[in-house]
């Protein structure tokens, strides 16, 4: 398993981090997903390494900005 920690802009409550975990769920192999709004970090746990344009379609769907690996 792996996992990953991502710094996303724009996340800055309770509600954002629902919308960008429900989107990066829907990853084929993502395994876990953990939004933090106070420190803007998403930590994704998957059984490969995720595709990072999927990850940042998934994150701007959900409306918020992927920055990059944390």
């Amino acid at each position: 398993m792996t996992e990953s920690v991502y710094s996303v802009s724009g996340m800055s409550c309770g509600h954002c981090e629902s919308a960008i975990t429900r989107e990066v769920t829907a990853i084929p192999g993502v395994t876990s997903v953990k939004a933090v709004a106070s420190t803007g970090l998403l930590t994704i746990g998957s059984e490969q390494p995720v595709d990072e344009a999927a990850l940042r379609a998934a994150v701007d769907e959900a409306g918020y900005e992927l920055v990059g690996r944390a």
